[in-house]
């Protein structure tokens, strides 16, 4: 099912035994384009912290229902690694979250998710001997993203400015973004488009811009883009 990310960031995180907190931005890998990481703020009960939750923790199906239920107690968020959130989440990081929670690495292996294409169910940790002969499919400039930052980002083709990222579709079983939703400016006839990350020619992240193989066909209904959809829904 799809799902938008700005659902996820209207939502609060539940565990076994009680509440986490709101969702505040969701990290996602800038190689395959998959959410690895849920950002909530703890405050109102670990002072202050905010903590990373994965999607090998969540219950499906997640839903829109303003409520993420995790199969994790709060002790065991409670004793995670502690987050740095003004420092971007370094690969070491990463391992001891890993480490602490029983994780696979997601890096490892020829699936979306270690050996898999959904991080559900949650799995036990890989066999040393089955990760290293599966090797990496995440290149070593691979970074953590956030959706939250990206938001606003102009969208451009070759014939200029056709909007700026209001939302992030993505699947709920892969968490695998599948489009961007563009809003667009008003010579565009200042509609929502959903435009598929392989359209992204590149993007510059120092510049906050996004470049698209796109060029804008004018026709009967007003203006619209090669390769990209009318955003109706994400159901």
């Amino acid at each position: 099912m799809l799902n938008s990310i700005g659902d996820v960031t209207r939502a609060r995180v539940r565990a076994v035994d009680g509440d986490i907190g709101p969702v505040e931005d969701v990290l996602f890998d800038d190689h395959r384009w998959v959410i690895r990481y849920l950002v909530v703020d703890a405050g109102t009960w670990l002072a202050e912290r905010e903590v990373l939750i994965s999607p090998y923790s969540l219950k499906q199906p997640v839903g829109r229902g303003g409520l993420i239920e995790v199969a994790l107690t709060r002790r065991l968020i409670r004793t995670s690694p502690a987050l740095d959130a003004s420092q971007p989440v370094s690969r070491e990081y990463e391992q001891e979250f890993q480490r602490h929670y029983h994780y696979p690495s997601y890096r490892e292996g020829g699936g979306l998710w270690a050996l898999g294409a959904t991080p559900y169910p949650s799995v036990a940790p890989l066999p040393r001997d089955a990760a290293e002969g599966a090797g990496t499919t995440h290149p070593a400039a691979t970074q953590l993203r956030s959706a939250e930052q990206m938001h606003g980002y102009e969208v451009v083709t070759p014939e200029g400015c056709i909007g700026q990222v209001h939302d992030l579709v993505f699947d709920d079983q892969t968490w695998q973004i599948r489009y961007f939703v563009v809003d667009t400016d008003k010579p565009a006839g200042g509609r929502k488009l959903r435009v598929g990350p392989p359209w992204a020619l590149r993007i510059d992240w120092a510049a906050q811009r996004v470049h698209l193989a796109l060029t804008p066909e004018h026709g009967e209904g007003g203006a619209a883009y090669a390769g990209a959809e009318r955003q109706d829904c994400c159901a």
